[in-house]
């Protein structure tokens, strides 16, 4: 079946952008996210080399079965961790449930799904693994405190795996900036926030697509570093 990615958060936004960049560019993806209907509007949309997993990332011990249940037979070469939540927060109504839902979905759960991938990236004589951070990790956001302490320990860990897994597999991240998804779609802010970007726009999802597959090409002589992708926000 040739080579393989996995994808998490592939129901939505810029995880299905990448998924249909990988198959149409001939690759198999096994797809994995919380949401069931998602996956099953992705696989009808992307066909047979479209692998869905429902499965829940803060979950170790049950990911890595049905990890290695999805992509027995398949040569994996690249994983790219954009599964992520972004509820908003703040000192004042920040709770503690909220903290550990954040970190546990965009932080443990990318560590979980690194331990269950990197075994067959090894088997597969290596490849790379791209892990979403966001510009928000360095240029923060009103009202995301939460978020943007997770996806600092996203970059953080992002420099710290790429030492680990040398030689063999190579770890980068991407952040992006502002990207037309649902979800910010759904904030109303888009389209101001589109005047304050040197470009004048934000990103589409298969804009962000395209980096992820260049960074998560593995073998190549880029490793531990955090792509910002954002229009050139953060020049000025």
């Amino acid at each position: 079946m040739g080579d393989a990615a996995l994808v998490t958060g592939a129901g939505s936004g810029m995880g299905l952008a990448t998924a249909r960049r990988y198959v149409d560019d001939g690759w198999t993806v096994v797809g994995l996210d919380a949401s069931g209907p998602a996956l099953e509007a992705a696989a009808v949309e992307l066909g047979e080399r479209f692998v869905p997993l429902v499965a829940d990332v803060t979950d170790g011990a049950g990911l890595t079965a049905a990890v290695s249940a999805a992509a027995a037979g398949l040569t994996l070469r690249a994983v790219v961790n954009a599964a992520g939540i972004y509820p908003p927060s703040t000192l004042d109504d920040y709770t503690d449930a909220l903290f550990h839902r954040v970190f546990d979905v965009n932080v443990l759960g990318l560590l979980n799904v690194c331990r269950a991938t990197v075994p067959l990236l090894r088997a597969a004589g290596g490849g790379g693994i791209v892990n979403f951070s966001s510009v928000d990790a360095i240029a923060v956001s009103e009202g995301q405190l939460v978020y943007s302490a997770s996806k600092a320990a996203v970059s953080a860990l992002t420099r710290s795996l790429a030492v680990e897994l040398a030689p063999e597999i190579t770890v980068n991240g991407v952040a992006p900036g502002w990207v037309d998804t649902p979800g910010n779609a759904a904030t109303g802010r888009m389209e101001g926030a589109a005047q304050t970007i040197p470009l004048r726009r934000v990103a589409q999802p298969a804009e962000i697509a395209h980096w992820v597959v260049q960074l998560a090409g593995g073998g190549g002589y880029v490793t531990g570093e955090t792509l910002v992708i954002s229009g050139g926000s953060l020049i000025r």
